[in-house]
């Protein structure tokens, strides 16, 4: 098994999902340990020498701030702090984005400006690599004191609290540590602050959102090209020139992904009795181009954030400093999760769109891709399921960031709700696999009326692969598992 050392290099998206893929495992390197021992050390002696007002290290949270606290409840003031947070509700965040959670938040803690113990960030690494994830719920967090909720739920069993999945059994954090023979975590000053304050639940979602991201626009643009061929669209709208003069850089990536995607097909260089076809078609490469262009700036975002501190106070040892600021409000998140909803719901919208010309008995096909339609409705149904999820998707995709809640006590008077802008961005790529897996299935059926020709050897090696899962479609059947199935095959594409 592989090992990832956490340390100041560059963490992107690419590596993560290498990481998670690989199953390996994370450890410090010497470098972050140092760092992180340097900023506890010089944290302790502060405490012990000086009188002076820190913000959640020696006060209370939230409007709570100016209530001092005394040196010998610091330890207590932090375990209060994450048991009273742990106010979750809703569906279990899946055990996946919990581990990533953790992952990313030992990145954050590993700069050395956050105050934790070192054993503190050992045991969230022993969490990752034994396969312990805390059961934490989707619902709670207003992301802008930090993912408050979520990241309490995640913190809970560190000091013997709360319900865990020790692979994949779930059962009380009591018995995970008598299991793994481990005693709880006293926390010290400041500690239950680092853990809580921080965006590690958006960005969790976020990360998993982009690595599924990644893979559906190119899979939008292979299953968008199956349909072309099956509805004998032209390949102009592909050429390189006409793209080029539009100067967008998704569009012309785009249109060289379908020509490449298309080259060689024999249903593409026959001649075309059609001057052009409809937009789902002939403007895939500005609509998907534009999805993608929003998928890269989303990258970006995402990935300075990951490799940044999001908690607060932030300590800097080496100009003797706590500044008490606000590193942890998910506004860049927020904002950029709403995009990329919205980028990945009008791949589904498009796609739908190709689904419902496909079934319209036009360019030679039979009405609904079935042979003997009347007897047989064929495809009329899966169009209908595709277009209540395509309509879902439009809801989900209503912005969150705009909204904001006044809460403790107007100390916090402006929210990002970028956690909810994660839940519904997470959402929409588990819907958008939907539709395309629907699109699939009809284009499939749809390029079989189009024998002898073949297609291009990309797609015919794909259909080929398909068709031993989901075969073609010659009378009325019970189509939901063919559906299951479809969608399943997209996420291997």
């Amino acid at each position: 098994m592989t090992e990832h050392y956490i340390d100041a290099e560059h963490l992107s998206i690419d590596k993560i999902k290498e990481i998670i893929t690989s199953k390996a495992t994370l450890k410090l390197s010497d470098a972050a340990a140092a760092r992180i021992s340097k900023c506890r050390q010089y944290l302790d002696d502060k405490m012990a020498s000086g009188t002076n007002v820190f913000y959640g290290i020696n006060t209370g949270f939230g409007s709570l701030c100016d209530t001092v606290i005394s040196n010998e409840d610091l330890g207590k003031l932090q375990r209060n702090l994450v048991i009273s947070h742990a106010c979750g509700i809703g569906e279990e965040v899946p055990q996946d984005i919990v581990k990533l959670m953790i992952f990313l938040k030992v990145q954050g803690l590993s700069y050395g400006h956050s105050g934790v113990q070192l054993q503190t960030v050992e045991r969230l690494l022993a969490f990752y690599n034994n396969d312990i994830t805390p059961v934490v719920y989707q619902q709670g967090s207003l992301g802008a004191s930090g993912d408050l909720a979520p990241l309490a739920h995640m913190s809970l069993p560190l000091l013997g609290e709360g319900n865990v999945y020790l692979n994949g059994e779930l059962m009380t954090a009591t018995e995970m540590l008598q299991k793994m023979n481990w005693q709880p975590l006293a926390l010290k000053s400041k500690e239950g602050l680092a853990l809580l304050n921080g965006t590690q639940f958006m960005s969790a979602y976020g990360v998993w959102s982009l690595i599924k991201a990644h893979q559906l626009i190119n899979t939008a643009d292979i299953v968008g090209a199956i349909s072309v061929e099956g509805f004998d669209g032209r390949l102009n709208p592909f050429f390189h020139n006409v793209n080029a003069v539009r100067n967008q850089n998704g569009q012309i990536e785009t249109a060289k992904h379908m020509r490449e995607i298309l080259a060689g097909s024999q249903i593409m260089e026959q001649e075309k009795v059609h001057v052009q076809d409809p937009y789902s078609f002939r403007c895939i490469p500005q609509v998907h181009g534009a999805s993608r262009d929003a998928i890269t700036y989303a990258t970006t975002i995402f990935e300075r954030e990951i490799n940044a501190v999001t908690d607060n106070p932030t300590i800097f040892p080496d100009t003797d400093e706590i500044i008490s600021a606000g590193n942890f409000h998910g506004q860049p998140l927020a904002i950029t999760l709403d995009l990329m909803g919205i980028a990945l719901a009008e791949l589904g919208n498009i796609s739908e769109r190709r689904t419902y010309q496909l079934i319209g008995g036009n360019r030679g096909l039979p009405a609904f891709l079935v042979a003997n339609p009347g007897i047989n409705s064929g495809f009329m149904i899966p169009q209908y399921a595709a277009a209540s999820v395509v309509s879902q998707n439009k809801q989900l995709a209503t912005p969150a960031s705009v909204d904001s809640v006044e809460s403790s006590n107007g100390q916090e008077d402006h929210v990002s709700m970028g956690a909810n802008a994660a839940t519904k961005c997470f959402r929409i790529v588990e819907n958008v696999e939907k539709i395309l897996g629907i699109e699939l299935f009809n284009g499939a059926q749809a390029l079989e009326f189009r024998r002898p020709l073949k297609s291009s050897d990309l797609i015919e090696t794909l259909v080929k692969n398909y068709r031993n899962i989901v075969p073609f479609v010659e009378n009325d059947k019970f189509m939901q598992p063919e559906i299951e199935k479809s969608i399943q095959f997209i996420k291997t594409i």
